[in-house]
């Protein structure tokens, strides 16, 4: 009786094909349980004694698609035990092969979403200035849907479509989305740019166009930018590559040039201790200025006598509060020596004619 149902033909295969397809796959659905069972028990503490996250990440990540992928598998050696009629047998092996394409691609995308989400960004996010930190998420998901995008085509390919005119009708349709969105790309690829470039990064004071103002955030798309009048603003990424970009952050040091004028009536030696009094204020304020100081007296003019004072600010200091100090500086001491500024003035002589 055995042997009868052993060797009985169902749908053109003996009970025999259809038991050692049906062994195949169960097997390979038991190795499956097996190898999940391991991997949330013995595997995931032996995992936790390594000091590297490594193999942590690897096994959460890993574990649920290798699992489909060898039941999977298992379902294809299984069928291939069997006897099916040709029309039938072309579509299942399509099915297979798209459900291993997209598995696969399921497995890759994973693993890049994991090493970008647990060790790319928070290497990026402990410097909260760095523009790495806002654009990786943008560009984790431009990924994710490329890997997707692929393993699809992979998939019809697999399935018997013609993917090469499948593309070509998506090549049309994209170009006349592209030259739609043209401004919108423009500016992706512009956020790309500066997320390659790194002109600046969140927290610098640039300067663009009629913009002066801190980087507040960077975006795919726009970067927003808080004005030193206070309103914030959102720049299009496209202008960072169109225009020019002026990082005041990165500057070493900051120059700044004064032209004081003193009155006609100052002498030479008054003249001198005047720029002595300059190198003085410099020298005592040399943890914020460098050494390299300027000062000189560079002429006349209808109303003053120039003297030039030109020093450079160390870039960790507050350039404003810095001229602060050394304007009111200038202003004691000039009046404690009875130095005077000049102003704009004009004599006028009277004459008296003779008469006749």
């Amino acid at each position: 009786m055995r042997s009868e149902i052993w060797h009985q033909v169902v749908n053109g295969n003996e009970g025999s094909d259809w038991l050692l397809a049906g062994g195949i796959a169960a097997g390979s659905w038991m190795a499956a349980q097996l190898l999940s069972r391991l991997s949330n028990g013995p595997l995931r503490r032996l995992s936790k004694r390594t000091r590297s996250k490594v193999d942590d990440v690897l096994l959460e990540t890993l574990r649920t698609p290798v699992i489909v992928m060898i039941t999977l598998i298992g379902l294809v050696i299984g069928y291939q035990q069997l006897n099916i009629p040709e029309r039938a047998d072309l579509w299942v092996q399509r099915v297979f092969h798209v459900a291993i394409a997209l598995c696969v691609t399921w497995m890759i995308t994973r693993l890049v979403d994991t090493v970008l989400r647990e060790f790319m960004l928070p290497h990026a996010k402990r410097d909260p200035r760095s523009t790495e930190g806002q654009l990786l998420p943008a560009v984790a998901g431009a990924v994710k849907g490329l890997l997707w995008g692929l393993g699809v085509v992979v998939a019809l390919n697999n399935a018997g479509y013609d993917v090469a005119a499948l593309l070509a009708g998506i090549g049309i349709g994209g170009l006349a989305l592209a030259m739609a969105a043209k401004d919108t790309l423009a500016n992706i690829f512009g956020g790309l740019t500066v997320f390659a470039d790194r002109p600046f990064i969140v927290g610098d004071r640039v300067r663009i166009d009629e913009h002066d103002g801190i980087i507040d955030e960077v975006g795919l798309r726009s970067t927003r930018i808080r004005t030193l009048d206070g309103p914030v603003v959102s720049i299009p990424n496209h202008r960072f590559t169109d225009g020019i970009v002026v990082n005041v952050s990165a500057e070493p040091r900051r120059r700044v040039r004064q032209e004081l004028g003193l009155v006609l009536e100052t002498t030479p030696e008054q003249i001198e201790e005047a720029m002595n009094i300059l190198r003085g204020i410099a020298a005592e304020v040399n943890d914020r200025i460098t050494e390299d100081t300027t000062v000189g007296f560079i002429g006349f003019t209808d109303h003053s006598l120039t003297l030039l004072f030109i020093y450079h600010v160390q870039q960790r200091s507050a350039v404003v509060d810095v001229q602060t100090k050394v304007n009111l500086e200038i202003l004691r001491r000039f009046r404690a020596a009875g130095l005077h500024l000049a102003y704009p003035t004009s004599v006028q002589y009277a004459a008296e004619l003779p008469p006749g």
